[in-house]
């Protein structure tokens, strides 16, 4: 493990709002592989919201890259997900964020020598 990398739990405003939705929507969403860098996204920090408001969920998130060839199969997997692990409908919006390495839960996963 690098010496600056530390664990950075995903922190949602449903971890205040709906805490008792928190681990089924993790659990489903952790199943949503990004095929190109074989971790999931919520590994990867892609998912950077979850907010819940009259009983439909609004989920932000980003993609590794704007060109991602797997992009819109990964947002209707994402999608998909989502309303299994939260038992609602959900809307996805997609974010404006740049991703970068520090977005990732654990930092420590560069360690694998894939990136430089």
């Amino acid at each position: 493990m690098s010496e600056n990398s530390e664990v950075k739990p995903i922190q949602w405003t449903i971890h205040t709002t709906h805490p008792d939705k928190v681990d089924a929507a993790r659990a489903a969403l952790c199943e949503v592989v990004d095929p190109e860098i074989g971790m999931n996204i919520v590994q990867l920090g892609l998912v950077r919201d979850i907010q819940i408001e009259n009983d439909i969920a609004r989920l932000k998130m980003i993609l590794t890259t704007p060109f991602c060839p797997y992009g819109p199969a990964m947002i209707e997997m994402t999608k998909a997900k989502a309303v299994e692990g939260l038992g609602m409908p959900v809307t996805i919006e997609m974010g404006m964020e740049m991703w970068d390495f520090s977005m990732m839960e654990d930092p420590s996963a560069l360690d694998w020598g894939m990136y430089a």
